[in-house]
């Protein structure tokens, strides 16, 4: 059986994980469309997957009609070390495929690569969202005012 602390930790890592995939992707087609190199590409890319995982906490909350000081803190409390891990795990393990950075939009290593690296990246995400929930920090401080 699967506690309520872990399916909250799923949940939000789905969450985070949706945010930094719509940032990766959208940063990696920018970057490459502007012909910009890996490393600008990849700093672009990480900071999109921030801006769209931060915002997918945020306008839900801030909708509700709560301040924008008070929720600003509470999504950087809910989201950040969620995003800052996969966003580590993802981007390295980008680095240790051959060929994966270089491919290019085109081609089918890059994108295997990059849905390889989500998916390790998701898994290995989880456990820390779990650990922060538990605590009563991470995810657990906006549950009450963020519904899925």
């Amino acid at each position: 059986m699967i506690s309520s602390e872990t399916k909250t930790a799923i949940k939000a890592t789905l969450h985070c994980l949706t945010g930094c995939a719509i940032g990766e992707i959208l940063g990696m087609v920018i970057g490459t469309g502007l012909g910009w190199h890996n490393a600008g590409t990849t700093i672009f890319s990480i900071i999109l997957a921030f801006v769209f995982g931060y915002s997918l906490t945020f306008w839900p909350i801030y909708r509700s009609g709560m301040g924008l000081k008070k929720v600003l803190g509470l999504t950087i409390a809910a989201d950040t070390a969620s995003i800052t891990t996969m966003e580590i795990v993802d981007n390295l393990i980008m680095l240790v495929v051959p060929g994966a950075m270089n491919a290019g939009l085109g081609n089918l290593i890059f994108w295997i690569s990059l849905a390889v690296s989500l998916f390790i990246a998701f898994w290995i995400t989880v456990p820390v969202n779990r650990w922060l929930i538990i605590r009563g920090k991470g995810h657990a401080v906006v549950h009450g005012h963020h519904h899925h």
